[in-house]
């Protein structure tokens, strides 16, 4: 997009490298500090961290960026997995992009979600947007593979629809969540949607062509008889009969007439 390169070439030099690592990390510290610490003082903390319209309003915008710190879960064994996983697809957003446009796709997230939250009150999940950077990590590499209990090794295409399969379902039990997930992924909606459409219309586009190619190089017309031993068809001599031999081979009228004529 001219826009975006536009963008890059003003602002590229301001962007964060290693963003979605950097993300994971705070999170993983977050983690750390909750563990260490008794339960009302790790609630007092995260109450510190979260989205609060409110005190956002009263000068805490902090807020607007430390509740994507908050861990999802609070098991050391699936944050640090999930840390790593992170690391790996922060690595390859960015050698499929470049840092700048990571950083874009991160802020529209956050813009999206904080706006629906302060608006509407939509949740403002942190989940939403590691879903969205793994998707946008599935489009980009398709046919990676992820082994899954350190056995099983799937393809990220796969995982990716049976998350947006998982989200799907919970819009369908909860249709009152729906303006709010698609706001959680207006950003991969918003990036990746539009080079879906036209690779679907060149897609078309290219199998019309050779359809047609295929129906003018086709012969306009077709034979049902033809002669095994003249190679003549109905199309040659209207006139001509067909006969079918015991060998399964078909013979014309002229040439059973003459082999008779040579017998004889």
């Amino acid at each position: 997009m001219r826009f975006i390169d536009t963008l890059e070439s003003k602002f590229g030099r301001f962007a964060i490298p290693s963003l979605v690592q950097v993300i994971a990390l705070f999170q993983l510290g977050v983690l750390v500090l909750v563990l260490m610490m008794g339960k009302d003082s790790a609630q007092t903390y995260l109450d510190l961290l979260s989205l609060d319209t409110e005190l956002i309003m009263q000068g805490q915008v902090w807020r607007l960026v430390t509740h994507v710190f908050i861990p999802r879960s609070f098991s050391i064994l699936w944050a640090v997995l999930g840390t790593l996983i992170m690391m790996w697809i922060g690595r390859g957003l960015e050698a499929g992009w470049t840092p700048f446009r990571v950083n874009l796709y991160i802020l529209a997230w956050m813009v999206a979600v904080t706006a629906g939250n302060l608006l509407f009150g939509w949740p403002a999940e942190a989940l939403f947007l590691y879903q969205t950077l793994f998707f946008a990590f599935a489009t980009f590499y398709p046919n990676e593979e992820i082994m899954v209990y350190f056995i099983l090794p799937v393809k990220i295409k796969w995982l990716a629809l049976i998350a947006a399969g998982m989200t799907l379902l919970g819009v369908i039990q909860q249709p009152f969540m729906l303006l709010a997930v698609l706001v959680g992924h207006l950003n991969y909606l918003v990036a990746f949607v539009p080079g879906f459409w036209r690779q679907g219309l060149r897609t078309a586009k290219v199998t019309d062509r050779r359809n047609r190619f295929q129906q003018a190089s086709a012969p306009t017309d077709s034979f049902f008889h033809q002669c095994a031993s003249c190679k003549k068809t109905e199309l040659d001599d209207p006139k001509l009969e067909f006969r079918v031999l015991d060998s399964g081979d078909e013979i014309c009228s002229e040439c059973r007439v003459a082999k008779k004529t040579s017998k004889e």
